[in-house]
């Protein structure tokens, strides 16, 4: 309870203007924020831009927050509207679905063991509309319904895109020598 209140002081002082709270709040959440704009958009350079995008449009709608999530949940959102808006932008193409894919709700990563630089690296090679559906679904917990809206596309262009970046991930993980044979289920 402590925690609820000291954010939601916090977030009153940033609407007051208070440039010490603002601070604080980035200080807060800039890390968490930072691995989904990097997972998204897949260098350092454009995540820190659109972490700074993305904190300007925090502190510029702070208003309009009402406490019907966390701060967090909030400032999320925001992030991860920021970079799809931006691949969008950048023409992120989704691959068309030509075909009924075989649906699994089982996530692509969950009891294998590995080194998280490998995984990561694997994801960075993933096509944009792959990685970030796989990031969005996986990573961010966010369903196929909300990936849908966010992405401007259909429950199953998400469902598929997911159910495909799972199959390129592993092709990927195979071609950089890594037994996929020996996950652990």
């Amino acid at each position: 309870m402590a925690d609820l209140d000291f954010k939601k002081e916090l977030i009153e002082k940033c609407k007051a203007g208070s440039n010490t709270a603002q601070y604080t709040l980035y200080n807060l959440y800039a890390k968490s924020m930072f691995n989904i704009c990097h997972r998204m958009m897949k260098n350092t350079m454009d995540a820190e831009d659109m972490l700074q995008s993305s904190f300007i449009d925090v502190y510029r709608k702070l208003h309009q927050f009402s406490y019907q999530s966390t701060p967090g949940a909030w400032i999320k959102r925001i992030v991860v509207n920021n970079c799809s808006t931006e691949l969008k932008k950048r023409k992120l193409h989704l691959v068309p679905i030509t075909e009924r894919a075989e649906i699994s709700n089982e996530p692509v990563l969950q009891n294998y063991h590995y080194d998280v630089s490998q995984i990561k690296k694997a994801l960075f090679k993933l096509p944009d509309g792959y990685r970030v559906v796989l990031s969005l679904y996986l990573i961010e917990g966010y369903d196929h319904q909300e990936i849908a809206s966010i992405l401007d596309i259909s429950p199953s262009t998400s469902k598929s895109q997911y159910s495909r970046a799972r199959k390129k991930l592993k092709e990927i993980l195979i071609a950089d020598g890594i037994d996929t044979m020996s996950m652990i289920k």
